[in-house]
């Protein structure tokens, strides 16, 4: 019971992400497709908390400011995060594209746990906290490069390959194949293998012996004809990162 209330939480965080506006009770327990007597109790929990507020009688409900201070006061302290963020910034400015920081999680998926966005209109828009395909990701591909071969055939012949469009690699052999090529050229590649229009390169790195990577996205008209440009910038400031530490 308790990890399911704690999911319903997460739920509601992120239904007010998703819908920006204030939500009476029965839309959002409908939202939640939850009991409406359910719904009132964790309202009447994270109100009585300081983290949602009434917004007028009968309005409905609206996270206040004590969730984003809590959030930001957390992402200060993130250990790993305050090493890498200046290269991150510097990355994005140099490129003018989306830079994500990644690493895989225990099921064997991308977990994107920095996204910093390009200041383009048009641009590749994740969020921190996504979880992507190994096989149809520049990160993914990436990552699993570090791998030793048997860990990564093992990994490859256990995950699903979903085929997202005709450019998506949907076979061990296809993901080793691009791998070795990667290696080879300098960069690791999604050429619109999972989001049709979008295109991003990859390289990993290693800080006090854990794995990550980091991509620079967008959209594929941009990014493939500086790819190698970028690759370059990207490959200097993985290897700055891991001088330090």
């Amino acid at each position: 019971m308790s990890v399911k209330t704690a999911l319903r939480v997460i739920e509601i965080i992120e239904t007010y992400a998703r819908e920006k506006r204030a939500l009476p009770l029965s839309e959002l327990a409908r939202l939640l497709d939850v009991p409406v007597s359910s719904c009132l109790a964790l309202i009447r929990t994270l109100t009585g908390l300081g983290y949602l507020y009434e917004t007028g009688r009968r309005q409905g409900y609206y996270p206040t400011g004590r969730l984003l201070a809590m959030a930001q006061r957390i992402a200060r302290a993130d250990p790993v995060l305050d090493r890498v963020y200046p290269s991150l910034v510097e990355l994005r400015d140099a490129t003018k594209e989306t830079v994500v920081f990644a690493k895989l999680s225990q099921d064997a998926r991308v977990v994107y746990l920095d996204v910093l966005d390009s200041p383009h209109t048009i641009r590749y828009a994740p969020v921190a906290g996504e979880f992507k395909s190994i096989h149809a990701n520049s990160l993914g591909k990436a990552l699993i490069s570090l791998l030793d071969e048997p860990a990564r055939a093992a990994m490859l012949a256990d995950v699903e390959m979903t085929r997202y469009n005709e450019r998506t690699l949907t076979t061990p052999a296809q993901v080793e194949a691009d791998i070795g090529l990667s290696r080879q050229r300098g960069w690791f590649m999604n050429n619109g293998e999972s989001i049709a229009d979008v295109g991003a390169i990859a390289w990993p790195l290693t800080l006090s012996g854990e794995r990550y990577a980091i991509s620079v996205g967008g959209p594929i008209y941009r990014i493939e004809p500086r790819q190698a440009e970028y690759a370059s910038i990207l490959r200097s400031a993985c290897a700055g990162l891991e001088r330090q530490a």
